[in-house]
C-alpha cells in the first residue's frame, strides 16, 4: 500500500478519535459547570449554545464575526504582500539586507499590541487603524521567513543555473520563488494566528463592533453565556481560516508547499 493510501485510509479513524476527544471535553465541561464551578463563572455548553442562539437570532453575532474577519483577512493580505517583497530583496541583495536589517529585527521584537494606543493616535480610532495594526503584525513575520527561505537556496544551486546561463530574472522565477513559497505559505500561516490576536485586543480597547467588543461590552452585564460565545465564534473562524489555507497549501500551491501543508 503506498503511503497516500495509507494516509487515506487513516484518516476516517482518527477524525472518529477527534470527534470523540471533542465530544468527551464537553462533557467534562458540562460536568465541571454542573457539580464544581457555579454557572455565572463557568457556564455550561448548555447555557452557552443557548446564548449562541440569543445572539445569532438578534443578528449581532454574525455581523460582528463579519467585521472581525474582514478586518483580519484585509490586514492579513496586505502585510503579506508587503513583507514577501522584502523578503525577497533582503535575500538576494546584500546591500538591502544590510539597509534594512536593523529596522526588521528591531520592530519584529515590538510586539503589534504595545503600539495600539500609538496607532490610535495617528490614525484615529476607525478601521484604518486597525487593520494597520494587523498589516504591522503580519509584515514582518513573512519579511523574516521569506528572506530565510531566499538566502537558504545553495549556493552551488545558484552557480550552476549561471554556469548554464540563466539570468537574474531566470533564477527569480525558478529558484528563488520555489525555494521561498514554502517558507511564505508558514508565515502567512502564522502571521494569520497573530491576526486574530491583535484585532480581539484592539476591538477591546477602541471598537464598537466586533467579536473583541462583544466580549468586552459583555461584562458590563455580567453576560458570561455572550462572552463564551464570543470565544467560540474567533475559535471557530479561526480553525475554519487555517483549514481553508491548509487547503490551498494542498491544491494551489502542491507542487511547491509539500509536507509544510500537512500539519
Amino acid at each position: 500500500m503506498s503511503s497516500a493510501k495509507h494516509r487515506r485510509g487513516l484518516v476516517r479513524p482518527l477524525s472518529l478519535v477527534s470527534i470523540v476527544s471533542l465530544l468527551a471535553a464537553i462533557g467534562i465541561w458540562q460536568l465541571i459547570s454542573t457539580y464544581f464551578v457555579s454557572p455565572l463563572f463557568l457556564p455550561s455548553p448548555i447555557s452557552v449554545g443557548k446564548g449562541i442562539g440569543t445572539l445569532w437570532r438578534s443578528g449581532q453575532l454574525q455581523t460582528d464575526a463579519g467585521i472581525s474577519l474582514a478586518r483580519i483577512l484585509t490586514g492579513w493580505a496586505i502585510g503579506s504582500l508587503i513583507g514577501a517583497p522584502i523578503g525577497f530583496a533582503v535575500g538576494t541583495s546584500q546591500f538591502v539586507k544590510a539597509l534594512v536589517d536593523p529596522f526588521i529585527h528591531f520592530f519584529r521584537f515590538v510586539p503589534a499590541l504595545a503600539l495600539v494606543s500609538v496607532f490610535m493616535v495617528w490614525l484615529g480610532v476607525g478601521e484604518t487603524a486597525k487593520v494597520a495594526l494587523i498589516v504591522y503584525a503580519t509584515a514582518f513575520l513573512v519579511t523574516v521567513t521569506t528572506a530565510t527561505g531566499v538566502s537558504a537556496v545553495p549556493d552551488d544551486k545558484i552557480f550552476a543555473a549561471r554556469c548554464l546561463g540563466a539570468r537574474p530574472l531566470y533564477l527569480l522565477l525558478h529558484v528563488h520563488i520555489p525555494a521561498a513559497v514554502p517558507h511564505i505559505y508558514t508565515a502567512m500561516r502564522l502571521a494569520l494566528a497573530n491576526a486574530f490576536l491583535v484585532i480581539i485586543a484592539v476591538e477591546i480597547v477602541a471598537a464598537n463592533s466586533g467579536l473583541g467588543y462583544l466580549i468586552w461590552n459583555s461584562r458590563i452585564y455580567f453576560q458570561t453565556t455572550w462572552m463564551f460565545a464570543g470565544v467560540i465564534a474567533i475559535g471557530v473562524l479561526g480553525l475554519a481560516s487555517d483549514r481553508i489555507w491548509r487547503q490551498v497549501g494542498r491544491t494551489v500551491l502542491k507542487r511547491y508547499v509539500g509536507a509544510a501543508s500537512r500539519y
